[in-house]
């Protein structure tokens, strides 16, 4: 087995593409699950939001990039407002069949052929990030060693994670205020909270803006690292990938969703391509698992991880099972 292609596309896989994308969205559902204790089961809804927002207003009306994120940005606080509007009085799993359901709509809605004029269909948009590239000020690539980045993902590096280091600030500031101070309070006690004189619902709706709005990063980032969107990458699975991240690194916690990313996006790697040197190099007979089972395995192996760290340490790596504890919720 070729130990160096699967430590490089390890590391590479814990810092570029994924773990940005997922590292906004988890901070966003910490926001939610991690400070409020709302159960947002739809943020892969605010990433599409972001993500189409962005995407129609460069290819379709021609703006720039700054003005189309803003566009998408505020997308996601519409869907926000809309979805928590009938649903924040009621009880928290409420929130998330609403959601899941609203995630899955947008997700019809854009790949349906009758609106392909305007969001290209199950093909999507393409042609988005061009112009994120062409100001691209890095001339060369940089070469570790054991690892190596394009001036391409170098560019993608440092405004992704620019991206991620300011979100974790502002959630760090606000955590720490006032109204972060009231958001864990809902949490623990929203009726205790209510007793105090504070409108609890409209905490509740900040909370879903401030979140979705981070979703909505993510799903801006992706865009323009590809350069194109398309409706199925907001599939159910991706909120799920977000909260497994979330988990993983600590509800509760500001670095927690982005270590949590990191390390989910590398064991992902670091499985796939273990198993596939394995059955390169015959460790592992094609009549047990060929290459297109292992992609497969990777998340079965994962998900057994995940399950385990909730058996031993229901908290996540680094959160704290006094502040936060998942049964409770």
């Amino acid at each position: 087995m070729n130990w160096s292609i699967i430590i490089e596309s390890t590391l590479e896989a814990m810092v570029t593409k994924n773990a940005v994308v997922f590292a906004l969205a988890a901070i966003g559902l910490n926001i939610h699950y991690g400070y409020t204790g709302l159960l947002n089961f739809g943020q892969a809804g605010f990433m599409a939001a972001g993500a189409y927002g962005t995407g129609i207003a460069i290819t379709q009306w021609g703006w720039t990039i700054g003005p189309a994120a803003v566009f998408g940005i505020v997308l996601s606080v519409l869907l926000a407002f809309f979805l928590g509007l009938p649903t924040l009085r009621l009880r928290a799993d409420y929130l998330a069949i609403v959601t899941i359901a609203a995630a899955e709509i947008i997700r019809r809605i854009v790949k349906s052929t009758q609106y392909s004029e305007v969001t290209g269909g199950s093909g999507g948009l393409n042609g988005i990030g061009r112009g994120f590239y062409d100001n691209n000020p890095i001339d060369s690539g940089l070469d570790l060693g054991i690892v190596s980045f394009s001036e391409r993902e170098l560019w993608f590096m440092v405004v992704g994670w620019g991206v991620v280091v300011l979100c974790m600030v502002l959630t760090y500031l606000l955590v720490r205020s006032p109204w972060g101070r009231v958001l864990k309070a809902i949490r623990e006690d929203e009726d205790a909270v209510r007793s105090l004189g504070k409108n609890v619902t409209w905490y509740k709706m900040q909370s879903l803006i401030l979140g979705g709005a981070f979703g909505a990063l993510g799903g801006i980032m992706l865009t323009l690292e590809q350069q194109s969107v398309q409706p199925d990458q907001f599939f159910t699975p991706t909120t799920f990938f977000a909260f497994t991240a979330l988990i993983l690194g600590g509800a509760g916690r500001v670095f927690g969703p982005v270590v949590g990313s990191m390390l989910f996006w590398g064991i992902i790697q670091f499985t796939d391509v273990s198993l596939r040197q394995a059955i390169a190099n015959d460790y592992i007979p094609t009549w047990l698992m060929d290459g297109v089972q292992a992609g497969q395995v990777r998340f079965i192996i994962a998900g057994g991880l995940l399950a385990a760290l909730m058996i031993f340490r229901q908290q996540g790596l680094f959160g704290n099972k006094r502040e936060v504890a998942l049964d409770d919720h």
